[in-house]
């Protein structure tokens, strides 16, 4: 696939719904999560897209609606009873024509770990993979993700103080209901080509070897040298599919996992900084400090205190 002459990328839905000029009414900026009825933001249609790159997860799912949607070079079509979902790392756009209910959750790879489950990925390894086909659930099948996403925008749109585990709890229901009706049979190796395999092979590297950080398994960060190493590529060449294929250098990858992972550290208050530090390979706080507020534009410690789970 060829890249776009001018590339839009969106850490969060706020910024992509600014960006492209609609209402932002709802969205909390507060949370790495959202949910709402597009109806509600799109107030004028037809409505299409640039094409852009979102650097979070995507659930959608069309109760009553139509349009279509672009995962990179592939072309889906949407109409109700139709879910789908797209993961970071890829250029989409999409296009509506007619919208009475369709539920659009985003969330983060933070909230994920924070809120769901520590190893996510390893429970539901269908969230890695390179590109998932919608799928058009009869209607008693898709009453049941209704019910699943109508209760979650229910405490999304609640005051209570446990908000976020609520909705952790539920989603991980959700999840539970989309891998048994949609990815039961789910096999990685018949999924896409050689270039593909790399790609999916190295970000399941990526999140064990992450892992094994927190867990204090391994006490040093990966390089590009050492993951080329553990796949038996050349470097240069893992650089290369990594880029060709999700758009980002895998310099990029590997930072913003690790930022990720310290979100989720931070937000745990039992955890010193020190340590958070030390569990990233860090040899010194003020390295880790530093590293972080160059890719968040702030502090751990005042990030600790905006989105730490006393104050939450």
């Amino acid at each position: 696939m060829k890249e776009p002459e001018k590339k839009l990328v969106f850490n969060t839905l706020l910024k992509q719904y600014m960006h492209f000029g609609l209402p932002t009414e709802g969205i909390d900026e507060k949370t790495d999560f959202t949910i709402h009825n597009l109806k509600d933001i799109h107030l004028e249609l037809p409505f299409k897209s640039p094409l852009f790159r979102p650097n979070f997860f995507s659930f959608v799912f069309v109760k009553d609606g139509r349009g279509k949607y672009t995962t990179d070079d592939l072309n889906f079509e949407t109409c109700p009873g139709t879910i789908y979902f797209t993961n970071p790392g890829h250029y989409k756009s999409h296009e509506w024509f007619e919208i009475k209910e369709v539920y659009l959750i985003t969330l983060s790879e933070s909230f994920l770990k924070e809120n769901v489950h520590p190893d996510v990925f390893e429970e539901f390894p269908f969230l890695l993979a390179e590109t998932v086909h919608p799928r058009i659930l009869s209607p008693d099948a898709f009453f049941e993700f209704e019910q699943l996403y109508l209760q979650i925008n229910r405490e999304y749109i609640s005051k209570s103080p446990y908000r976020n585990r609520l909705i952790g709890n539920l989603f991980v229901v959700l999840l539970l209901k989309i891998k048994e009706y949609f990815w039961k049979d789910y096999n990685p190796i018949y999924e896409g080509n050689r270039s593909s395999q790399i790609v999916k092979t190295f970000r399941r590297m990526l999140e064990q070897h992450y892992r094994n950080l927190s867990s204090g398994k391994a006490h040093q960060v990966f390089r590009v040298q050492d993951y080329a190493d553990e796949l038996n590529l050349h470097p240069n060449y893992l650089s290369n599919v990594i880029k060709s294929k999700t758009g980002k250098p895998i310099g990029t990858w590997i930072a913003e996992k690790t930022i990720a992972e310290a979100k989720a550290l931070l937000q745990n208050s039992s955890t010193s900084i020190k340590e958070i530090a030390f569990l990233l390979g860090f040899s010194e706080a003020s390295h880790f400090s530093n590293y972080f507020k160059k890719y968040t534009d702030i502090s751990p410690v005042l990030y600790r205190k905006q989105h730490g789970s006393t104050a939450s």
